[in-house]
């Protein structure tokens, strides 16, 4: 299969934050490998809002370096909307629409590469509403969607419920209802789902549109892998048709779309695992926006400290910024760790605060994960085989941790419904559930740690040609330059 002569090129527009860029810039880095010297791809940054300092360093290094075809472009601050608003992230990725059409138009223009024809926008779920600027110039839509196919479909279905059978979505506001849905082998509890669906606010109905808007691309590309969801990849293309094809594209993880995870970054934490016995070491960490207020992080102290396992723990100070919510750097530990944990552990972990989550990761000496389930760290976690001790705390986490641990028995979950993105205050998870969890993703003869292994041969069989997911970048590449009349 060959892609056409002449030269395409895409566009990309992840919105802001670091979790959905980076998997955009690797999905986007890895469908140049396989497009080769015809394919082209500009991603255009929308940057984050004031208050986000420390993202946008990490950001700023992600862009750092020369890649052929690929070039990044800053869009201008937007100053027009001003946080407090339940929905300012949704309204400040909105307010770049003129941006990007100005900068479309002088594209068209001029090209990165002379000749080159612009092909499709890629557009980050969020950023749906710039599906009418590209219908504007012509360019047809993608989405790439950074969370699993469970999630994509379960949002299908919300939609439906909400716009299609007209459901006021906030009956199901703490019910124990459990829905039974196409894309799921399971029924799913509804207290699994995203509070932000059940709150009887504005925001639901904000957020579900994009979703809806959906059927108005030529293709959705997934972060995810056919062994992986192959229920629910099955089911989207037998039971949703009004929605566009599905590309399962994945595990698409930083620096993995050559097939190697790069070398190990030098650093402290590092050098201690090396000195570590293999499977020994549980990883604490949290995502983005995972922090937790003292009285918690005084029981996940407590937890590790009974176990007697080795650690690694991320630990992380919640944001004063309600409307950004990233979690920040603390000054020092003893802030919130109880008195002399860290003189105690000395010899059998270590506390830090951002942490090369995939290096530590990769590393032999770690044999479990306690993790928010967030779908980045979820194909991390897969990609490098270890067994997760699941505690989501907010967005899709819960359905990503109930599908790990229900319908693939590669997790066990601490606590299924705890929620930090609730109006509710978050309960305090006593010490003895998070230490019960990861006694039991540590045993050396957990069933889970087998059957994550056995996902992991199978997460990277996907990549290789003739894999499933090789199999379908190229389809992508393919039905990208057919609706554009060049094949």
């Amino acid at each position: 299969m060959t892609m056409s002569q002449l030269p395409v090129e895409l566009v990309f527009i992840p919105s802001p934050g670091l979790s959905h860029l980076v998997s955009t810039i690797e999905a986007a880095k890895l469908l140049l490998v396989r497009g080769g010297n015809r394919l082209a791809v500009t991603v255009l940054i929308i940057k984050l809002p004031k208050g986000a300092d420390d993202q946008k360093e990490k950001i700023s290094s992600i862009m750092e370096g020369t890649i052929p075809r690929l070039r990044f472009v800053e869009l201008p601050d937007d100053h027009n909307i001003q946080p407090g608003s339940p929905t300012f992230l949704f309204d400040y990725i909105d307010n770049h629409a003129d941006k990007i059409r100005q900068f479309l138009s002088e594209m068209i223009e001029k090209p990165l590469v002379p000749g080159t024809q612009l092909a499709g926008l890629v557009l980050d779920m969020f950023c749906t509403s710039f599906i009418q600027v590209g219908n504007e110039f012509s360019i047809p839509s993608y989405v790439f969607f950074t969370s699993g196919a469970l999630t994509l479909g379960t949002f299908y279905d919300l939609v439906s419920l909400k716009f299609e059978q007209n459901q006021d979505l906030a009956q199901y506001k703490d019910s124990h209802v459990e829905l039974s849905l196409n894309c799921a082998s399971h029924p799913i509890p509804v207290k699994l789902f995203p509070t932000i669906f059940f709150e009887g606010s504005s925001v639901a109905d904000l957020f579900l549109g994009y979703f809806q808007k959906m059927t108005d691309t030529k293709g959705v590309l997934v972060n995810t892998f056919y062994d992986l969801q192959k229920y629910t990849l099955d089911s989207l293309s037998a039971h949703y048709n009004k929605y566009p094809k599905v590309y399962p594209i994945g595990p698409i993880l930083k620096d993995n779309h050559d097939g190697s995870g790069g070398n190990p970054p030098e650093n402290d934490v590092i050098k201690w695992l090396d000195d570590q016995p293999e499977d020994s070491v549980v990883f604490l960490c949290f995502g983005t926006m995972g922090a937790f207020e003292e009285a918690q992080v005084r029981e996940f102290a407590k937890a590790l400290e009974d176990s007697g396992s080795r650690f690694v723990w991320s630990l992380r100070k919640p944001s004063g910024e309600k409307s950004i919510r990233l979690s920040g750097e603390y000054g020092s530990f003893d802030e919130v760790l109880p008195e002399g944990f860290l003189e105690r552990t000395a010899a059998a972990g270590r506390v830090i605060g951002w942490a090369p989550q995939v290096a530590v990761l990769a590393h032999a000496a770690v044999g479990g994960f306690v993790s928010h389930c967030g779908w980045n760290s979820v194909l991390e976690t897969v990609w490098h085989g270890v067994p997760v001790a699941a505690l989501p705390l907010y967005a899709e986490q819960h359905m990503n941790a109930f599908e790990l641990a229900t319908e693939l028995g590669i997790a066990e979950v601490i606590r299924s419904d705890y929620k930090t993105d609730s109006s509710k205050k978050a309960e305090v998870i006593p010490a003895g559930e998070i230490e019960a969890a990861i006694r039991r993703v540590m045993a050396a003869e957990s069933g889970v740690r087998e059957k994550m292994k056995e996902m992991q041969r199978k997460s990277r069989e996907a990549l290789k040609e003739g894999g499933s997911s090789y199999a379908s970048q190229m389809e992508f590449l393919q039905d990208v330059l057919r609706n554009v009349g060049l094949e």
